[in-house]
């Protein structure tokens, strides 16, 4: 293995060792010192790859977004060939719920960082809305192409349609997680508005 890989060995073990303390105790519980203990390093490692816990925080949150991407992906895939705005935005959403322990991972993990973000202004006006803005322009984009091929009426305001359903998958993820209903009512709940969606 060459230096460079090895590197990037290191900073991905690091990182996902913040990743499974942020799932499990929370971000408060993941000060460097635990990091290290957590991937099996030395806090002098962790230092070295990270300066501060500020990069190995936002370093941590793009792999747990390559890793919410890849699922996507996948999803996407499996939804049939070739993709449709319908199938590709039932399979984005749904796969955002919690309902399989990796998707459970994922949305304690981001709830960490949302907790996190939530008490450090800073850390919030730079970092907060990268990924949700991310995620409800690329539903806008598969709603306006629905729109083309007749499938959602016209009139329907893709942004703010995009925006509603982003805010409700996150609405029903929170409530599988706090134990209000279990993944297979959220995703009923999410197939009806999908359905009305989908109606024109």
């Amino acid at each position: 293995m060459n230096a460079r890989v090895d590197h990037e060995e290191r900073r991905r073990q690091i990182a996902e060792a913040l990743l499974r303390i942020a799932d499990t105790e929370g971000l408060q519980s993941a000060s460097m010192r635990a990091v290290a203990a957590e991937a099996g390093v030395s806090l002098r490692l962790v230092q070295y790859y990270f300066t501060t816990k500020e990069g190995l925080l936002l370093d941590a949150l793009a792999r747990l977004g390559e890793q919410l991407r890849a699922r996507m992906a996948e999803w996407i895939s499996a939804a049939g060939t070739p993709p449709t705005p319908r199938s590709t935005i039932t399979a984005i959403l749904s796969c955002i719920l919690p309902t399989d322990p990796e998707s459970r991972r994922i949305a304690r993990t981001y709830a960490a960082y949302y907790t996190l973000v939530l008490n450090d202004p800073a850390l919030l006006a730079k970092h907060g809305t990268a990924q949700p803005d991310l995620l409800e322009g690329y539903l806008a984009g598969q709603i306006r192409a629905a729109q083309q091929d007749g499938g959602i009426a016209p009139d329907r305001d893709p942004d703010a349609t995009a925006a509603g359903l982003a805010a409700m998958v996150n609405g029903l993820g929170s409530s599988v997680l706090g134990g209000q209903r279990d993944g297979d009512a959220a995703l009923g709940i999410l197939r009806y508005h999908l359905d009305e969606l989908f109606s024109h």
